[in-house]
């Protein structure tokens, strides 16, 4: 046996690292390293899948703008009335107006929709790159078969318990605003039952939704099952999974600021120079920089989310011995 001189310590063996992480707990910096090898080792099921749906979401409002713009005076308003400010639009004018940032809000929802479905792709990517594997587009897609509704199904739980909230909370608002004749009743307590939403957005963010997304997408789960171990996992670990989402929020929110600000000092430079292209000048810029915003944070903040999810495994259940397994690395 090799003998350990008094005053040194013995070196731990070394971490097995078959892929993108380290099969061991992940610190911040293991997860932030992790989630730029993840996306640089499959940029087609993570930064493509996610520019593809931008992209086919945004065409909407583009085209239609386009349109409307190049076929009709509709939109012509705006640039009329920037040179006249006693212009008033006719009905047609307003109606085109209507039609092209609905068309937006319509892209909009879509990309919504279709980020949902990416993020599930990007739970199976992450998995996959823990091992050293590689997943296709069609592969990602692929995995997430069977359980795409489910997906939509758990975001769409959160988001109408989020409209909810807000709705119960404004009801005292409103009451006292109507039954009381001072209006400072209404604003105490509005100010008051806003932190508290903005306080139970956070907790029921962290605590019940973040980590269910790749519970639902890699275990045999439910929508509800996958909540309960979302609430399991994340035991504990309150702060430490919000500081770490926060982090990565702030990291993919300032870097897609800094790449789609030169498209919307462009867009807004036209707007000015050729008031008749304002529309589409506006809400061009508005989606093009949408997709370069989606390549940048959806793909990032999946991919952290998903070794938050792996890390809380780990800790907590040895699940590196089952990732070893899976990798070839131990015998079963």
């Amino acid at each position: 046996m090799q003998s350990v001189q008094p005053g040194w310590t013995q070196p731990l063996p070394p971490t097995h690292k078959p892929g993108a992480i380290p099969l061991r707990p992940l610190g911040l910096g293991d997860m932030l390293d992790g989630a730029f090898r993840l996306v640089r080792f499959n940029p087609g099921a993570t930064v493509g899948a996610s520019v593809l749906v931008a992209a086919i979401a945004m065409a909407i409002p583009l085209g239609v703008t386009a349109a409307m713009t190049f076929t009709g005076d509709s939109l012509d308003f705006l640039g009329t009335s920037l040179e006249d400010p006693a212009y008033t639009p006719g009905t047609s004018e307003l109606i085109g107006m209507v039609t092209a940032f609905g068309s937006y809000v319509v892209g909009a929802v879509l990309q919504g929709f279709g980020m949902i479905l990416v993020s599930g792709m990007i739970s199976h990517v992450a998995h996959a790159a823990a091992l050293g594997r590689k997943l296709t587009l069609g592969q990602a897609w692929s995995a997430t078969h069977g359980k795409r509704w489910r997906l939509v199904g758990l975001a769409t739980l959160f988001a109408v318990f989020g409209v909810l909230s807000w709705i119960v909370a404004a009801v005292p608002v409103v009451v006292l605003a109507v039954v009381v004749d001072s209006p400072i009743p209404a604003i105490v307590v509005g100010l008051f039952m806003i932190p508290v939403l903005v306080a139970g957005w956070i907790f029921a963010s962290t605590r019940l939704y973040l980590l269910s997304v790749p519970s639902l997408m890699l275990e045999q789960n439910g929508v509800f099952g996958a909540i309960r171990r979302a609430w399991n996992l994340s035991r504990g670990q309150f702060w430490r999974l919000l500081g770490i989402a926060l982090l990565t929020a702030i990291i993919v929110g300032f870097a897609s600021q800094i790449v789609a600000f030169p498209i919307s000092l462009v867009g807004s430079v036209v707007a000015v120079v050729a008031p008749e292209y304002y529309v589409l000048a506006t809400l061009g810029s508005s989606a093009i920089a949408q997709v370069i915003a989606a390549a940048i944070t959806t793909p990032f903040t999946g991919a952290v989310t998903n070794l938050q999810y792996l890390d809380q495994r780990i800790r907590k259940e040895s699940y590196e011995v089952e990732l070893m397994e899976q990798a070839g690395l131990l015998s079963r």
